[in-house]
């Protein structure tokens, strides 16, 4: 039986709409196309930066050519009440802005599960993929069906495909940013990525720590790292221990890897609010 929860956000209040869909994902591919935004709770009803996502969904929609006003209040009001109609303890949600006239505004909603402790213990696998976005910096509908296609293919043990570019360059995951250490500077894509909450805490975080370029590692020089992570809503800060058949640094999680998901950490507890104050 489906736990997603499916939600029309209305001037009225919010309407519940009958759906089967199995994740967000289904939910998703199921209305309009438009543009979205994920996000997780923390404390039950509390969430990181929500001002930061709306910016962006806005963002995308203005980058997919629709430049109708983002009702942000009315945003507000539909996760906190998807939140309290569902009564998860935690939450993913997924706030979607479609373009049909009118625009309208759903909210999808699913219990979160933070990821095994293991994962940030030990590191994850990934593999390199190349996929490519048509609007790299929208968060677009459009792009879920191709990356479900590649997730539905990923060989056991594999935890995310990361975009490669035509010059072999590591972008970033299919739903995730990524970074990379060597010699003591922190590298990440800076251009033809997504531009993810997450990543750009983290990197309020790293600047104060180490030097940070935006430009991205090459595939080739992938056994020339020192670490390497991922970063998204629900993963938070994932070290990566291993991309195609080439160990990361000493196959382990490294040091900085580790302090920088101890400070998102921190500063979840410090920031995480409701979406209503």
């Amino acid at each position: 039986m489906t736990k997603v929860r499916l939600f029309r956000a209305d001037p009225q209040g919010l309407v519940e709409l009958p759906t089967s869909a199995r994740t967000l994902r289904e939910a998703t591919l199921a209305l309009p196309q438009g543009a979205y935004t994920t996000m997780r709770t923390y404390g039950g009803d509390r969430f990181l930066r929500l001002e930061a996502h709306l910016d962006r969904l806005e963002r995308s929609a203005r980058l997919l050519g629709y430049n109708g006003p983002l009702d942000r209040q009315e945003a507000r009001r539909g996760l906190a009440a998807a939140v309290a109609r569902a009564g998860f303890p935690e939450s993913r949600l997924r706030l979607i802005w479609t373009f049909a006239r009118p625009h309208q505004l759903y909210v999808a909603i699913e219990p979160f599960a933070p990821y095994p402790s293991s994962l940030y213990e030990e590191g994850v696998a990934c593999i390199t993929v190349p996929l490519q976005r048509q609007h790299p910096r929208a968060k677009t509908t459009a792009f879920i069906a191709p990356s479900r296609r590649v997730y539905e293919q990923l060989p056991p043990g594999i935890h995310e495909a990361l975009r490669v570019g035509p010059a072999g360059e590591l972008l970033e995951g299919l739903t995730s940013n990524f970074f990379a250490l060597r010699e003591g500077v922190l590298y990440t894509a800076g251009a033809q990525v997504l531009e993810g909450i997450t990543r750009a805490i983290v990197l309020e975080l790293a600047r104060p720590l180490l030097p940070v370029r935006l430009r991205p590692i090459r595939w080739e020089e992938l056994d020339t790292l020192d670490e390497a992570f991922i970063t998204s809503s629900s993963r938070e800060v994932m070290p990566v221990v291993r991309i195609d058949d080439t160990p990361i640094g000493e196959g382990k999680p490294g040091p900085v890897t580790q302090e920088l998901l101890a400070r998102y950490r921190r500063l979840v507890e410090r920031e995480a609010r409701p979406a209503l104050p």
